[in-house]
């Protein structure tokens, strides 16, 4: 492609809106451009490059047996009905009506169309199993979108959905979608580590989560270096740390004026925060809940809404219900005659002997509180992991770190099958629901991580699979007649071999040139300069500071060799 007849609309000076290197970058080499907020353009380089990421994500899912197939983005309500779904989503589903008052909706996800479609055409464990996907945009209207690609309202997502007669091959699914995943994320040199996952709305059995360590991510990841377990915070399994069990003491009631917060009742008691019990308390599809947990640690709210079945609306109660439940101001709450629908009671408090906690009396705390004998209630794991603790697996230390998610993979066994009906008749003749496997990649997604992992001051730095041309051939001056032929020359033999090459034939300086190359992050750049009198060219590889001074005839060469190296073909 001759670059005086593109669009390349390079930028040198950072946007304001872009916060991080890959929103910044892809903005800068023109590859994106912003239509609304959320929502953008894919420009010509973009897209390439996003179609090639699409092509490794094809072809190893179509390794494991996967049929791409293309369902409509525009949804009847009615499938959502099916799966009590349409209320479960919430805020973040689009959702219009046609000129005859039914109801639809922008594809969030894609469970009910392909489990509709399934239902339709599969009817005996002979057809079983089978592995479904497509490549398509989806719309999620995100209350606070950022980040470029990374969180958008309109994304381009490979989602594929498994359909097995039993658990064993619902497992093998699972598994052969897991390794699939390693093989793409490889194959975009993404550093990615699969950890296990909340299922959230998607629902089902268990899940993992394919992370980018990024420190731009927006999920906190637990790793432990020990035995290798990884984790999304939200999913990750507490130990309670057990402090000396005391013979229990009578109730005290303490005035505490102005005393509410466990910064304040540390100074007041003249003690550590881990001697508190905290009553935090939330509104959830208009139920209250009372949640009990130490006074240093923090609530996981992924644990709570678990645990109570899930919740379409969610959030810390308002002041009035907090008021209502407790009959004081907030600040005084504890679990001992709380009047909430649902009491939740975190292991550690169980554990944790004579307590401080809020006497739900405004300016009044009670000392020497005892899970069972003062307060009952649903004991279970709601707080978050943190940073130093044991391990869940081994109990060695492990470490946080941000993470940005690119793939979700889910064992969703019969949540959707049995609501709507899809079912197969099996060998003695007998009707049984099929099991169901979800696996989505978030495309544009992963070419935001991608950058993120590769980059320097200069641009991007796209690995040779990826990068929108694999290679550019500069004439220094285009106005000289022999850089300008032998520029030609070489890119058309270029082109023969079966690279993608542009020639940067505009009326520009070098430097300009140089500049929108590193920043676009074309992996091979060929200067046709002074020395072409003496058939010498300049090769540079983006990823390497040097440059070389090479025949015409050994430039060839040396592409074929990244080619070798990059395990791609070239004649």
């Amino acid at each position: 492609m001759r670059m005086s007849r593109m669009i390349i609309p390079t930028l040198r000076e950072v946007p304001a809106e872009a916060e991080i290197p890959s929103h910044k970058l892809m903005l800068r080499a023109g590859m994106i451009r912003k239509l609304s907020s959320g929502i953008y353009n894919y420009m010509p380089f973009g897209l390439r490059t996003i179609k090639k990421i699409e092509d490794i994500v094809r072809e190893e899912i179509s390794n494991f047996g996967g049929q791409e197939i293309l369902c409509s983005a525009l949804l009847p309500s009615e499938l959502w009905k099916e799966s009590e779904r349409w209320d479960k989503m919430g805020s973040e589903m689009f959702r219009l009506n046609d000129r005859n008052e039914r109801e639809f909706c922008l594809g969030p996800t894609h469970e009910e169309v392909f489990t509709d479609l399934v239902r339709s055409e599969i009817k005996s464990y002979k057809q079983l199993p089978m592995n479904l996907f497509q490549i398509q945009t989806k719309y999620r209207d995100e209350r606070r979108p950022r980040f470029g690609l990374m969180r958008c309202k309109e994304f381009i997502m490979k989602d594929a959905y498994s359909f097995d007669v039993d658990e064993d091959g619902l497992n093998e699914s699972y598994n052969d979608m897991y390794q699939a995943y390693q093989n793409i994320f490889e194959r975009c040199s993404l550093d990615c580590s699969p950890v296990e996952a909340d299922s959230g709305a998607m629902g089902g059995s268990g899940s993992a989560e394919f992370m980018v360590k990024s420190e731009v991510g927006e999920d906190e990841v637990v790793f432990c270096k020990s035995c290798g377990y990884a984790a999304n915070v939200e999913k990750a399994p507490t130990v309670a740390e057990i402090l000396d069990k005391e013979e229990m003491k009578d109730l005290e009631e303490i005035e505490t004026p102005e005393v509410k917060t466990i910064g304040d009742l540390e100074k007041f008691f003249n003690t550590s925060a881990k001697k508190f019990g905290k009553t935090l308390i939330y509104y959830a599809d208009g139920k209250s809940v009372a949640v009990v947990i130490r006074g240093d640690r923090e609530a996981n709210e992924v644990k709570i809404k678990n645990a109570i079945g899930g919740a379409v609306d969610f959030e810390l109660a308002p002041l009035h219900i907090i008021k209502e439940v407790t009959g004081a101001e907030v600040g005084f709450a504890g679990p001992i005659g709380i009047k909430t629908d649902v009491v939740l009671v975190d292991l550690e408090i169980v554990e944790l002997s004579n307590f401080i906690t809020g006497a739900n009396k405004t300016g009044y705390h009670i000392a020497n509180a005892n899970y069972g004998r003062d307060f009952e209630g649903v004991v279970g794991d709601f707080r978050k992991i943190e940073n130093g603790e044991q391990c869940p697996k081994c109990g060695e230390e492990i470490e946080i770190a941000r993470g940005v998610e690119v793939g979700h993979i889910f064992k969703l066994g019969t949540k959707y099958s049995e609501s709507m009906g899809a079912n197969y008749i099996d060998k003695d003749g007998k009707e049984k629901p099929i099991l169901m496997g979800c696996y989505g990649i978030g495309i544009g997604r992963t070419m935001a991580a991608i950058i993120e992992q590769h980059h320097d001051e200069d641009g991007i730095k796209w690995p040779l699979a990826l990068a929108p041309y694999e290679a550019v051939v500069v004439p220094v001056n285009v106005k000289k007649e022999e850089h300008m032929n032998a520029a030609e020359e070489i890119y058309n033999k270029l082109k023969e071999m079966g690279v993608e090459v542009l020639l940067d034939d505009r009326n520009e300086r070098a430097g300009v040139k140089f500049k929108d190359s590193e920043l676009i992050g074309i992996p091979m750049r060929i200067t046709v300069g002074k020395n072409i009198t003496d058939g010498m060219i300049e090769f540079k590889l983006r990823n390497q500071p040097e440059k070389e001074l090479v025949s015409v005839e050994d430039v060839y060469d040396k592409i074929r060799d990244e080619y070798k190296k990059a395990n791609m073909f070239i004649k």
